[in-house]
């Protein structure tokens, strides 16, 4: 029972990032008529900076919450 939340939170990264991925997609070729290129590689560009911002605070999370002492194991 314990990899139920570990298989939901799979799932929901999966679908949401296709969705995300689709959406821009879809605005980008909607918008392709109007618009030079160049608006992937920002949103590509954007997308990165904002999962490499994500992993320094979650690794900051962590490294704080183990010096303050706080069990983060999932054993029980």
């Amino acid at each position: 029972m314990e990899f139920i939340p570990i298989g939901l939170l799979i799932f929901k990264v999966v679908v949401l990032g296709t969705g995300m991925f689709l959406a821009v997609r879809w605005h980008y070729e909607q918008d392709k008529k109007t618009q030079k290129a160049g608006v992937i590689s920002a949103v590509g560009k954007m997308a990165a900076v904002l999962a490499l911002l994500l992993m320094c605070l979650l690794f900051a999370t962590f490294t704080i919450a183990t010096k303050i002492g706080l069990d983060l194991s999932l054993a029980q």
